[in-house]
């Protein structure tokens, strides 16, 4: 079964977007912060986070520095209320090697598409 982390500060928007890829049959874990990610991205190997990138502590950049310093391969796609051309954090981001850059308010079409192609689980749905 595929494994999805997501990575969010927010309570709400964790647990929704987690209990919305559980319906898809998505095995899902979640960190509330970067320091948490780091570590369950280091023990438990997901195929994709979704990675918040303003969070409290070590933010969602600092944190796809240290996951991907670990491991270049680990697909990460970042979650943020940002513009991409904002601080050039879509930039930033890309040079780390995140695969791409989801807005928030989550739109979920837009997002199960993204995160089932990038598990290999397109045909899945409810």
């Amino acid at each position: 079964m595929a494994k999805l982390l997501i990575v969010d500060d927010e309570d709400d928007v964790r647990e929704f977007a987690a209990n919305f890829f559980r319906k898809r049959k998505v095995e899902v874990v979640t960190a509330s912060s970067g320091e948490e990610a780091i570590e369950i991205a280091d023990k438990q190997r997901p195929n994709l986070i979704l990675l918040d990138l303003k969070m409290n502590g070590i933010d969602g950049l600092e944190a796809l520095r240290r996951i991907k310093e670990k491991d270049k391969e680990m697909k990460v796609i970042m979650v943020t209320g940002k513009k991409p051309e904002e601080e050039d954090a879509f930039d930033k981001c890309s040079q780390l090697g995140a695969l791409g850059y989801i807005h928030k308010p989550l739109q979920l079409d837009e997002l199960e598409r993204i995160v089932l192609k990038e598990l290999s689980l397109e045909n899945i749905k409810l």
